[in-house]
């Protein structure tokens, strides 16, 4: 297992350094209020034109198909159960890494970004499939700290049978920065 995550580090970095990327360059103390730059078109396959939200040809998200409205209550709306489904770091470091190259981030530090869900484990996203996974800058204006809030206040609005888990899913989904008002919570 080392021996494959070593390999797809190696990989990642190799593509950055044929795209011109130096991990020197983004390794400079920079302010807490950046914004995200494509580093050369050539490596970036995912588009950055709708941050803070994710490029839906590369992460349009993905459900599990273990949490519906009639498993709410024994999956999402039970105290710890996002802790045994979420995917240990070793996975997510090694997609992250791939994953700020294919997004040409001019910043290539993992830990500037969080590999965020974007359909959310407490809204039942697929916990482990590239499709719902994405590097969510940690910097700029909406980073990706805010939208965990948002996250919550969905999950205990659908276990709280005020919204239901499909539109809470669409509404994040849509537009994470406008969910809460669009479900009119």
């Amino acid at each position: 297992m080392m021996l494959r995550q070593r390999l797809a580090v190696a990989a990642a970095a190799s593509v950055l350094v044929t795209a011109g990327v130096g991990a020197g360059a983004a390794q400079a103390a920079a302010p807490t209020h950046r914004t995200p730059v494509k580093s050369g078109a050539a490596a970036a396959s995912c588009s950055q034109a709708r941050l803070p939200l994710p490029d839906p040809s590369c992460t349009p998200g993905a459900d599990n198909p273990a949490v519906t409205q009639a498993t709410i209550g024994r999956t999402i709306c039970v105290s710890g159960w996002t802790a045994t489904v979420r995917p240990p770091t070793s996975y997510t470091n090694a997609l992250k890494t791939r994953q700020i190259a294919q997004y040409g981030y001019a910043d290539t530090d993992p830990a500037d970004y969080e590999e965020d869900h974007f359909i959310p484990l407490e809204l039942g996203g697929a916990p482990r499939d590239p499709r719902n996974l994405w590097p969510e800058p940690r910097y700029g204006n909406e980073p990706a700290q805010s939208k965990d809030s948002v996250e919550t206040r969905l999950k205990n609005a659908v276990c709280g049978h005020k919204v239901t888990l499909d539109a809470a899913r669409s509404a994040i989904a849509a537009d994470w920065t406008t969910a809460l008002s669009r479900l009119g919570l």
